[in-house]
This record gives structure tokens, C-alpha cells and sequence, in this order.
């Protein structure tokens, strides 16, 4: 059975809604395609480091989320260079760019 969608664009709505309420500054720096394309959130630590986040598949084939910047926090340049590389591969992926030095942002998703 194939579980519902939503729709990228309410997603990255929904998830632009909760950042304000938890007062965490967020932008939508690249819009993708409305239906079905990847997000990237591009977390900004204020510290001049950055990660990047992709959404994937837990080994379980539940939904989750990889830091593509690696373990430790990586500068703009690296962080830009990353998503320069998935914008290549997938021209419809959306990036959300949030303010968050304490990682008060809530993934819907396990982080592995």
C-alpha cells in the first residue's frame, strides 16, 4: 500500500508555521518543485558553521533525516557546496535555511 504524500509546498509551509511559532528564524532560500521536491534545511549555527540536512531512509524504510555536511559542522562555503551538488542532481529541491545555534528545530523525522 503506498502512504499519502503532502504536498511539498505545504510541508514547507507548515514547517516555515512552526518555526515561527517557536520563534526560530527561517527563510525559504530555494523553492523546488510545489508537488514532490526534495527539501534541504540548511541549519545556520550564528557561530560561522553550518549542516545540511537531506531527507532519506532509515534501513527500516521508515522516513529520516542525514546531516550531508558530515559530523561535525561545516563552514558556508562546504554547506553551499552541498547543496550546489544536490541542486545538480534534483534541479526541484526546496532549501529552508533556519537560525538555530541551539537546535531548538524539530525534525518530523530521526536525524541518523
Amino acid at each position: 500500500m503506498i502512504e499519502p504524500r503532502v504536498k511539498t509546498r505545504l510541508w514547507v509551509a507548515a514547517q516555515v508555521r512552526l518555526c515561527d511559532i517557536a520563534q526560530v528564524p527561517v527563510a525559504v532560500v530555494r523553492r523546488g518543485d510545489a508537488d514532490s521536491g526534495q527539501v534541504l534545511i540548511k541549519r545556520n549555527r550564528l557561530d560561522g558553521t553550518f549542516e545540511v540536512f537531506v531527507r532519506t531512509l532509515a534501513l527500516s524504510g521508515a522516513a529520516a533525516w542525514r546531516c550531508a555536511t558530515g559530523v561535525e559542522p561545516a563552514d558556508e562555503e562546504t554547506a553551499d557546496r552541498v547543496i550546489g551538488r544536490e541542486s545538480g542532481i534534483d534541479p526541484d529541491i526546496w532549501v529552508l535555511e533556519i537560525e538555530d545555534p541551539a537546535g531548538r528545530y524539530e525534525f518530523d523525522a530521526p536525524v541518523i
